[in-house]
């Protein structure tokens, strides 16, 4: 049955005060025991759910895990038990099964010292007839960069049903690097310091990073979809590489089966073996499928470098005119690869078949088409770096003959894009793309030579800088206007702000509402502001 959460069992859930930031993580873990790192859980469906919990004992440690619908557990049932082993970073996972749809639970482990981990709350897809579903959209959290206050907010957020975290949980790089120095927040410590790259490194991290309360918070309350997306390999990852790794580095195939290992371990998803479908499905009643992707490590070819190919070249006009025309139109390059793109398009029939109302497909990047406005060659601050403004005319130069800004998302792959795209126009999807990654807000009206296929939600970061930061020579409503202006698929931008978004889902329509923390600089959940766009049902077109 369905239980409404009154804002007395939240509590019940306990708050978490700032201790665990006092020192750093790694003095903190060498002496750790019991469970350190609070519970999640993730990937439900209507009768089931994943639970999650870290217990560091003497060696392998047996787990009992409890759920009921109360939060007192009164009349809790034994979810089963698990192991917590040390081969695994005492991580324990277990799926709890034949649960009551659209339903609320409470959930814990118990020790074999009879010690308990925090209480978590969770909650299954509903089934069949279902009028609202809300979900939490957030990514791109770099540690030093700032507080989770975007974590914080959406974890007290009681309309939220689900999250969704559509990449770079954690980021790859050094302490001082991005960001640097200057612009760390100083209590926002790092484990390691330096680049992680081994199986150590990785875990280390994720521990650092899952030590943080409003991180915690978020996955005691609510249950999470995740998938990673770079930087949880590293920079600019695809299939056969990354820009932030080179042959020092050791092996890049090693390092991809140690960060998705050490992912598998640390986040509240199926373990799977490597190599084996990354993609996926939930199913929210009648009223949506939630497809989830990997646009990273499977299939995607390698980044394209217009700069790098201009190099050297005196006919700079005839140098893009071929890279434009001949290399970045080839059909060949992947961004999700053949087999997962059949895979989306059999299950967006499925899904509009069985009459579904929504088709909501979570993946990494920005889909919508993005050039630079010519005007940003003044955007740019005097003191900026030489390779910042370089950077700016080349994107200025290749907008005027059609290029992209970013040929790290969809942009730089426009033949897999369309592909995917005609793919949910042959299904007749009322298609809804989440993505991340860019560290901006975005609204867009997707299509392909065809015509329309589906809208754009695009979330901006939980503290990730961006384009404002390049951009700074602009106030972000000038820029935001002429992106608009430049880009006839975009409807709405923002450039300047950090937090997390919402998607309300109805039979009718769907609205994705942009929350804006006033600050990551320090602890606060206050909201500068917010700003919405909706979608209604058989349109694939944003409102006016």
């Amino acid at each position: 049955m369905t239980m409404n959460i009154d804002r007395r069992q939240l509590m019940a859930l306990g708050t978490f005060g700032l201790g665990a930031l006092s020192v750093p993580a790694s003095a903190s873990l060498m002496s750790a025991k019991g469970f350190t790192h609070g519970v999640a859980s993730g990937e439900p469906s209507k009768s089931s759910v994943l639970l999650w919990t870290r217990y560091i004992g003497n060696g392998d440690v047996k787990l009992t895990a409890e759920i009921s619908s109360n939060a007192d557990f009164s009349g809790a049932k034994i979810a089963g038990e698990v192991e917590a082993l040390v081969d695994r970073d005492h991580i324990a996972k277990i799926t709890a099964q034949g649960l009551d749809p659209n339903a609320w639970y409470f959930y814990r482990f118990i020790g074999p010292d009879g010690s308990k981990s925090q209480v978590g709350r969770t909650r299954t897809l509903p089934e069949g007839p279902t009028a609202q579903f809300n979900i939490g959209v957030v990514g791109c959290s770099n540690l030093p960069f700032g507080y989770f206050n975007a974590y914080a907010h959406a974890a007290q957020n009681a309309s939220l049903d689900l999250i969704v975290h559509t990449g770079d949980y954690i980021y790859e790089y050094p302490a001082g690097t991005y960001p640097s120095k200057d612009q760390t927040v100083a209590a926002r410590v790092l484990d390691p310091v330096s680049e992680i790259i081994q199986l150590a490194d990785y875990r280390l991290r994720y521990a650092a990073y899952r030590k943080d309360p409003d991180l915690q918070r978020i996955h005691q309350v609510l249950p999470m979809i995740a998938m990673w997306d770079d930087h949880e390999f590293a920079n600019d990852a695809y299939k056969d590489g990354a820009e932030n790794h080179d042959a020092s580095e050791g092996d890049w195939e090693v390092r991809k089966r140690v960060a998705e290992r050490v992912y598998r371990e640390w986040m509240p998803v199926s373990d799977k073996d490597y190599g084996s479908p990354r993609w996926s499905e939930y199913q929210i009643g009648d009223l949506a499928t939630l497809f989830l992707t990997e646009s990273r490590i499977s299939a995607r070819s390698k980044q394209l470098d217009l700069g790098a190919a201009l190099n050297g070249q005196e006919d700079v006009q005839a140098v893009i005119e071929a890279f434009r025309d001949n290399v970045w139109q080839d059909p060949a390059r992947e961004m999700i690869g053949g087999e997962q793109e059949a895979w989306l398009g059999s299950a967006m029939r499925k899904s509009k078949a069985s009459g579904t109302k929504w088709q909501v497909w979570s993946q990494q990047c920005v889909m919508g088409e993005l050039k630079l406005p010519q005007e940003a060659i003044n955007w740019v601050a005097p003191d900026a770096p030489a390779f910042a403004k370089q950077r700016l005319k080349v994107g200025a130069l290749a907008a005027k003959m059609g290029l992209p800004i970013n040929f790290d998302s969809w942009d730089g792959y426009p033949q897999a894009r369309e592909r995917a795209l005609k793919e949910a126009q042959a299904a007749d999807a009322d298609l809804i793309v989440l993505s991340g990654d860019s560290h901006n807000g975005w609204a867009f009206n997707l299509e392909t030579a065809d015509g329309k296929a589906g809208v754009e939600f695009g979330g901006h970061s939980v503290t990730s800088p961006g384009l404002e930061s390049y951009l700074s020579g602009a106030r972000p409503d000038v820029a935001a206007k002429a992106l608009r202006e430049t880009n006839s698929q975009l409807q709405w931008t923002d450039t300047s702000n950090r937090g997390y978004m919402t998607v309300s889902l109805t039979p009718e329509k769907a609205t994705s509402t942009w929350h804006f923390l006033d600050t990551i600089r320090a602890k606060s959940m206050a909201l500068r502001s917010s700003a919405s766009q909706t979608v209604l049902r058989g349109t694939n077109r944003l409102q006016a």
